[in-house]
Formats: structure tokens, sequence, C-alpha cells
């Protein structure tokens, strides 16, 4: 284990510590903005009506509505990552961290888009009328190469292959230790209730949700999320609320240190911590 242990933080170390991971996630962020026509802001209002069910068909195809999918992204989005990655970007870069991560979640929304956009465009539809996509999908499909002499080599099976592997692997050590943790951990601090005991009751819960394929899994999201939501932003607002003396103050640190390096930087490395944890 200790073996494994030093490898895992090398590699963390290699990939997280050199400033091309930020430039890569943060260029791909601006290029695909610029290149679109920054969708995300042309495309919101029409974003919006898309998810209050405007455009459902009872004849579509598809496992999901509009507001169940968007609901089932959220669900795999918002989690630890966002609130540890905050946390980090202030205690590096100060309050001001704030501003360059609203700045990097911004061109964040693009990248998102042109994801979910590809992954729709090369999903495939079984003959039960099920859906199955996501990158390893337009990965095997678009990502092969020919050579001069005319020849298809397929590498994209292969890079598919490798990311749902990664994907299945990082589900336990970043999609599901980090939450079911912090659940335990503040029900034993709280209640009193045994770490072992709560873990062994969420795992029932999510089992017996995943077993209900892509279907149930939209149902409960488009439940959960939305309360969730409510009662993260009740919460920080009732937060500021009982700290409104220092809302101006942080306002004007926010802004009067946003263009240091040491800001920007925070708020880089937090935004890349938010989204490593993510996914």
């Amino acid at each position: 284990m200790e073996t494994i242990h030093d490898f895992l933080v090398n590699l963390d170390t290699y990939i997280g510590g050199h400033p091309w991971f930020i430039i890569l996630l943060l260029g791909t962020g601006i290029f695909f903005t610029i290149y679109l026509k920054f969708p995300q802001f042309r495309y919101f209002r029409h974003a919006i009506r898309v998810v209050k069910g405007k455009f459902d068909k009872a004849e579509d195809v598809g496992d999901a509505s509009h507001f169940q999918a968007l609901s089932t992204a959220l669900s795999g989005t918002v989690g630890t990552g966002n609130i540890a990655g905050v946390a980090l970007a202030i205690h590096l870069g100060g309050p001001a961290a704030l501003f360059w991560m609203l700045i990097t979640a911004m061109f964040g929304m693009t990248t998102k888009f042109v994801e979910v956009t590809i992954s729709h465009k090369y999903r495939d539809v079984l003959p039960d009328g099920s859906i199955s996509g996501g990158p390893m999908y337009y990965m095997k499909k678009r990502l092969n190469f020919k050579t001069k002499n005319g020849k298809l080599i397929k590498i994209g099976a292969w890079l598919g292959g490798f990311f749902a592997v990664a994907t299945i692997l990082s589900s336990f050590g970043t999609g599901s230790l980090p939450q079911i943790n912090s659940i335990s951990t503040s029900m034993f601090r709280t209640f009193g209730v045994d770490e072992k005991i709560t873990g062994a009751v969420l795992a029932l819960l999510l089992g017996l949700v995943i077993i209900g394929g892509i279907k149930r899994i939209a149902k409960v999201t488009s439940r959960l999320v939305p309360a969730m939501a409510i009662i993260y932003f009740v919460g920080a607002i009732l937060v500021i609320g009982s700290n409104y003396e220092n809302i101006i103050p942080s306002l004007i640190s926010i802004f009067r240190d946003a263009f240091t390096g040491t800001a920007a930087v925070g708020g880089f490395l937090g935004a890349s911590f938010a989204f490593a944890v993510n996914r």
C-alpha cells in the first residue's frame, strides 16, 4: 500500500504541480468559448426553456427528460470538490481568488457544453431503445487517424476503454469515498451514529438506485438535486446574513486584490481541484 501511495502522490504532484495542467483546462475553455462565440451567454435563455420542459416530447428518443438529464449531470458534478476547491483557493490566494474561480467557471461552462454535445451526437441507441453515451463512445468513433497510405489506425477504442477503466477506478477514490466519508463523519460527530452503519446504509441506498439503471438514477436525482440546491443556497445565505457586516469589506478585498499573481494562482488551483475531484 505504501508503494501505491507513493506512486499516486508522485503522479498527483506531476500532474497538478505544473502550470501546463491549469493552462490545458483554462485554455480549452477559452478556445471553445471564442470558437463557439460565447455559447454560455448566447444560449442561456434557450437553456432555461429547455430545462423547464418546453421542448420535451413523449416520442423523443432517450431515457430521461431534459430536467432529469441536468439533475443527473449536476449530481455528479457538484460535491465535495466544489466546497474544498473554494476553501483551497481562498487559502492559497486570499479572497480575491474567488474572482478568478468565477472566470475559470465561466470558461468551464463552455467545456462542459462541448463535452455534453459531443456525447449526445455520438451516443448509441440500443435495440431496446435505451441510450449509451459518454466520452468513451466519441473517443471510439472519432479519435482515429489515417496513415499516408490510407490505413485507418483505430486508437479510439483503446482510449475509450482506458477512459472507462480510469473512470471506474476514480469513482471509488474521488467519486464515492470523500462524499461517504464526509456524511459518515458528520453523522458520527453530530448524532453519534457509527460510521460503519452510515456507510452500509448509504451503500444499500446507492445500490438500489444504481440497479435501476439511468431511468431510476434520473428520477431520483431530479428530486434530490433541487432539494440539495435549495438547502445549499439557504445555508449559504444564512451564513452570509449572520456575517453581514463583512460583506462590503469582502467585496472590496476581492476586487482590490483580483489581479495579483497569488490570487490568480489560488483561483486556478481551486477550480482545478474542484474539477479533478468531481471527475
